[in-house]
């Protein structure tokens, strides 16, 4: 089980060094930006690196909208950053799943995360697999609640998609840690990676908040349960920077009987 956390763009490599880290999580450009991913100076140490790389997507990404000024580029953006993040070998590209306004018929929003996939279809498909993550809050999200995760799978069951379980998203979501991974993944199949953040945010708050997995308001043990459970990379976005998530990491793989 490859055990690493989200760190700076700068140098990814570096970072998992300074974490003994297996795996790096990171963005390829600004996350709350609309620019797309200028080509990495490092790509071919990336790509011969032995670390894992994934990459996440910009947070203004929202293909489930009903706004054309949102969805439209951010079909594009997402498949821009797929293809940079082919380019330094990721294993995965994660994205959040989206939302739509108020009002708006949430059935609607899974249909535009189907006409995404046909969007890419055309250019030859994503080069890298699609992970979609599941989020904390609101009452219109696409990946938020089980039952519309279940929805959202329905819609995109003939296409190749991934999922990426997030304890943080999913405590403060509103949907209890114990056997959580036995029921995504009679609606998903897979779990292809985990996010192990403890929450600051209470149990259905809403509140995408991560905290280090000693503190917080999850039990720790039900964190390190999922991740047994899931049998998936990990990647720790918690904060504290190299000392916080060095222990995280540190008490995962103690946890788990892992060795670094």
């Amino acid at each position: 089980m490859r055990i690493g956390a989200h760190v700076d763009q700068a140098d990814p490599l570096a970072e998992a060094a300074a974490r003994a880290a297996e795996a790096v999580q990171f963005f390829l450009s600004d996350p709350q930006g609309w620019k797309a991913p200028k080509p990495r100076e490092d790509a071919d140490r990336l790509r011969a690196a032995e670390v894992d790389l994934y990459v996440h997507a910009p947070y203004v990404i929202n293909v489930a909208t009903l706004n054309n000024r949102i969805r439209i580029p951010s079909r594009k953006l997402l498949l821009g950053h797929a293809t940079a993040a082919a380019e330094i070998g990721a294993k995965g590209l994660i994205v959040h799943g989206g939302h739509v306004n108020a009002g708006d018929d949430l059935a609607r929003g899974f249909d535009n995360w189907r006409k995404t996939f046909a969007y890419a279809a055309d250019s030859g498909g994503f080069p890298v697999p699609v992970l979609i993550e599941n989020t904390a809050g609101g009452e219109n999200a696409c990946a938020r609640r089980l039952d519309a995760l279940a929805r959202l799978w329905d819609v995109l069951g003939d296409h190749e998609v991934g999922f990426c379980l997030d304890t943080c998203h999913a405590h403060a979501g509103g949907e209890e840690l114990l056997d959580l991974v036995d029921r995504v993944k009679a609606i998903t199949g897979r779990i292809d990676l985990v996010h192990a953040n403890n929450s600051k945010g209470g149990f259905d708050s809403g509140q995408d908040r991560h905290d280090n997995l000693d503190g917080g308001t999850i039990d720790p043990e039900l964190v390190v349960a999922v991740i047994r459970a899931a049998g998936a990379p990990v990647i720790v976005e918690t904060p504290g920077g190299v000392p916080g998530q060095a222990a995280d990491i540190a008490f995962l793989r103690e946890r788990l009987g892992t060795g670094a």
